[in-house]
């Protein structure tokens, strides 16, 4: 386990997530966003973009030679083979680009911001020391979910289900954020967790002298 204190931050779609992110980074700690990393990882140029590409034909490239985002998105949905593919090429490549920026981080601790660590099994955990979930009703997040993507219930409610359940995430966290109020709540819960993380990095830091 890697000596700095990592914080795997997830949660369900709409859960808030990002509201947390934002403080994190206000406080000065280091968030390191895996879905920024697979937009990197799959820019123009890049051996991502190339190897998805070779994969799955230049129907998944637009004009401009970019990732055809929709494109790729309608093929994987219509195939698990398909999408088990891409997450062979992803996976490893995204890992590698947090881990890059995760070695030149400053702060007595990083968060991991991974929206699918618990489904990523047993090695998505072993990349951080604890996990920390930002929890809310799923019928809280239905409502954020449609009136933020202006989708319907039914659509949401699909959205909601291919992620791992709400009882599977709760499972495996270490610290829960509930987000069942306002926003500045929530931030405020941050701000008292932020305190305990500054400890514990406290501690890690001291046994590892």
């Amino acid at each position: 386990m890697p000596s700095r204190l990592r914080i795997g931050l997830t949660g369900g779609i709409a859960s808030g997530k990002s509201t947390v992110e934002h403080r994190l980074i206000e406080l000065g700690v280091p968030v390191i966003n895996a879905d920024d990393s697979a937009r990197a990882v799959v820019a123009r140029g890049q051996p991502g973009l190339a190897a998805v590409a070779e994969r799955f034909g230049s129907v998944v490239l637009r004009h401009d030679g970019e990732l055809d985002r929709p494109a790729l998105r309608n093929l994987i949905f219509q195939s698990a083979e398909k999408r088990r593919d891409l997450e062979a090429i992803l996976h490893p490549l995204i890992r590698e680009h947090m881990e890059h920026l995760a070695a030149s981080a400053v702060g007595p601790y990083l968060v991991l911001s991974i929206p699918l660590l618990v489904e990523g099994g047993g090695r998505a955990r072993t990349a951080v020391d604890r996990i920390l979930v930002v929890d809310a009703e799923e019928a809280q997040q239905l409502q954020r979910l449609m009136a933020r993507d202006s989708v319907s219930v039914e659509q949401a409610r699909a959205v909601l289900a291919a992620q791992a359940s709400r009882t599977d995430r709760l499972r495996a966290a270490d610290d829960v954020l509930v987000n069942s109020a306002s926003v500045p709540e929530l931030r405020q819960a941050v701000d008292r967790l932020h305190q305990r993380y500054l400890e514990l990095a406290a501690r890690a830091q001291h046994r590892g002298v």
